[in-house]
């Protein structure tokens, strides 16, 4: 098959295929000078132990994200079983996706949600272009779990949870 021959890529099948893999869900945040700001980020992962180092792949169309890679430093904030609407909530575009929202700053000052499963505190490493997103790399500074929860997990379009 020629190069003129070959089909276009068929995205929508992309999406159906790889949303097989369930994943977890986060909202990574920070506090742009008074203001904190966040955002829901599916695409999350442990990258280094040595040093210990996170990766997150925000979409280049985000408001967001700009804001945090300037102000240098993030939490991400794992989310527990029954923060579905907050991940909802952060997932949109404008407003002030923290109101009604209860938090308690981590060491860098980066919001730790209530309720939330685990938690990592990262400083900004470096962001590579990928795509429509970007790949972005964090140190590990500082982190934490709560056991007694468990986890929101996202798969095939949907939010579900984990019976072990």
């Amino acid at each position: 098959m020629t190069k003129e021959e070959a089909r276009p890529f068929d995205t929508g099948r992309f999406r159906e295929v790889l949303g097989h893999f369930a994943t977890g869900v986060t909202v990574v945040t920070a506090m742009d000078g008074d203001e904190p700001v966040g955002f829901t980020c599916q695409s999350f992962g442990s990258l280094s132990l040595e040093p210990p180092m996170v990766v997150l792949a925000p979409g280049k169309l985000s408001t967001s994200w700009p804001r945090i890679a300037r102000v240098g430093q993030f939490c991400v904030n794992i989310l527990s079983e029954d923060q579905e609407a907050l991940s909802r909530d952060f997932s949109r575009s404008g407003g002030d996706k923290f109101a009604g929202v209860l938090w308690t700053p981590v060491g860098n000052g980066a919001p730790l949600l209530d309720g939330a499963l685990a938690w990592v505190q990262c400083r900004f490493v470096e962001a590579h272009d990928a795509g429509d997103h970007e790949l972005v790399v964090g140190l590990v500074e500082d982190m934490g779990a709560n056991s007694h929860r468990r986890p929101l997990l996202f798969y095939r379009g949907g939010f579900g949870r984990f019976e072990p």
